[in-house]
Order: structure tokens, then sequence, then C-alpha cells
């Protein structure tokens, strides 16, 4: 066979960017009432709110002009979980992430002292929380007064060696998959 006629391995026609994006800005959520979100990220968690933009303009969902708040939270590396609340409560019901979208999910990586900080305020505030180890990184689950899941992850001291090790797998591990081979390939999962 020559090598025109080979098939080329998943990925390797991709036309990648010849920079990679430097970082999340942000990543922004519809909010009922953005003194309860503020309260739920800078007070229980201590994410400092840090912009606070009051702003009227055109919504092309909606079709009209609405007046609305947008807020951003500030996250360690310059980026920021921003939120956006509406000034009538029709724009709030048509905007909001529906919960069928219960998967989706936000996660930060933290250090072990913020992660056990972070625990702590989530117990003195009474919110409920849950953690999972999940072998490749442990994390800690809550949810926002508008049902946003928020997760904090910490990496296991040899994360650069099982990142290199997927990095080489990825493609062929996600074709297994979609080939209908369900076979787990996450040995570092401890046993539930």
């Amino acid at each position: 066979m020559d090598d025109a006629s080979k098939t080329p391995a998943p990925g390797e026609n991709a036309r990648l960017l010849q920079r990679q994006p430097e970082r999340l800005h942000h990543y922004a959520f519809v909010v009922r009432d953005q003194e309860a979100n503020r309260q739920f990220f800078e007070d229980v968690l201590g994410i400092p709110l840090v912009a606070t933009w009051c702003e009227k303009g055109h919504h092309r969902i909606l079709g009209r002009e609405i007046e609305f708040c947008h807020t951003f939270f500030a996250v360690g590396d310059g980026s920021a979980l921003a939120f956006f609340q509406y000034a009538d409560d029709d724009a709030y019901e048509q905007l909001k992430c529906q919960r069928a979208s219960r998967g989706q999910h936000i996660s930060f990586k933290v250090d072990q002292t913020t992660f056990d900080e972070i625990q702590q305020r989530l117990n003195a505030a009474g919110v409920a929380s849950r953690v999972i180890d999940h072998g490749y990184c442990k994390s800690v689950y809550a949810e926002s007064p508008d049902d946003l899941t928020v997760e904090f992850t910490i990496d296991p001291p040899h994360v650069d060696k099982i990142d290199a090790w997927q990095r080489g797998i990825a493609h062929a591990e996600l074709a297994r998959w979609m080939n209908g081979d369900r076979k787990t390939n996450n040995e570092e999962r401890p046993a539930q």
C-alpha cells in the first residue's frame, strides 16, 4: 500500500491554532439574584467580586432591549466567573440554565490548602458538598443558589506522568469508545 492510500490517524490532519488560547477569560451564567450569588461565591467560597457592569442593550435571543447587571469574580490566573442578572423575570426564565444540564459544571484547579479551606467554608455555611477521588484528580463539588455545580480540583503528585500517558492515547481511546468498547482505562481511580 502506498502512502497516499493510508488512512490518517485521528487528529493527524487537524489544523490546530499556531498559539493555543492563553487562558479562559470568563465563563458566564445567568442568575436570578446577584446578591445571593455574590454571597455564595464571595462570602462562602472566598472568591472575590472584582467587577460589576450595569448595562442596557439589545439581546439577540430575546429580540428586545433589556437592562442587566454583569458581575465578575476573580480566578488566580486572571480569568473570571461571570454572571448576568436581567431586570425582568421573563428574561431570567428564558435564559437560565435548564435543569436537564445537571452534568454541566465548571472546575477550578486548587492546591491542597485551598481545597481544605473550601471544604471548611462549605461546611461552616451549611452548604451541601461531595468529594470524589477520580484517581487522576480529587474534587469537591457544591451547588450555587442557581444550581451551578462548581468543582474544586487537586491533582495527584504524579499528574505529569498521567498527563503524558493520556496525551499518547487520547485519540485511540476515543476511537475505541466510539466503536463500542466500553472497557475502563482509569486504573488511577480507587475502588468505590
